[in-house]
């Protein structure tokens, strides 16, 4: 069942949402803003009601992906298929094993393992954009609080040692975003962001910020 539930949830975390809203709008979204298939870049692209609509998806999969595992193997399966959810947001199998950071699908998930954790990161999301409208700072920090968060709440040992994996990948994949906050070069909220530099003949791609 182990088994089961880390490859049923891995696809299903890999279903690119953001990349086929893009399409219904006739984009691929992957040449726009960031370059990325994340709800920030869908937003800044295309609005915030397409950015919501991608948010919501893709904060499904995370709640499909841990509630899958649970009805399969209980609290471990739950945890699995949690996991591997935001591995195949971040990895997606139908994207070339690219995609995006992982905060909404993992919010998903803590939807599911403990849901008075996710409304109090979404309050410091809120508040953390709202006073620096960095999004990316805001969902570092929602990352590193979040099994700080499962385990005063008295959550299984197992949920918080498994998110607290989880907060590590992503947090990696905000490296370059750290950077850029350092640098003071980040990206804010409403600031429209100039599209990746096309591939060039040497296969090089331009800028691919994730969400």
């Amino acid at each position: 069942m182990w088994i089961v539930t880390a490859i049923c949830a891995y696809l299903i975390g890999s279903i690119p949402f953001g990349y086929l809203v893009g399409k219904s709008k006739g984009i691929d979204i992957r040449q726009h803003g960031s370059g990325n298939v994340g709800f920030t870049n869908v937003w800044r692209t295309l609005g915030i009601r397409y950015g919501l609509v991608v948010l919501l998806c893709d904060g499904w999969k995370g709640w499909m992906g841990a509630f899958l595992g649970y009805q399969l193997a209980g609290e471990a399966g739950a945890l699995i298929g949690g996991f591997m959810a935001v591995m195949g947001h971040m990895f997606s199998c139908f994207l070339k094993f690219k995609g995006g950071k992982g905060i909404a699908t993992g919010g998903g998930v803590l939807l599911f393992m403990s849901p008075i954790t996710l409304a109090i990161l979404l309050a410091e999301v809120a508040l953390v954009c709202l006073i620096t409208r960095y999004m990316s700072l805001a969902s570092i920090l929602a990352a590193w609080l979040a099994p700080i968060l499962l385990y005063y709440f008295g959550a299984p040992n197992s949920y918080v040692i498994g998110i607290g994996v989880a907060a590590i990948v992503v947090i990696c994949r905000h490296i370059p975003n750290i950077k850029r906050l350092v640098n003071g070069t980040e990206n804010k909220l409403g600031q429209k962001k100039p599209d990746p530099e096309p591939v060039t003949e040497q296969g090089t791609e331009g800028s691919t910020e994730n969400e």
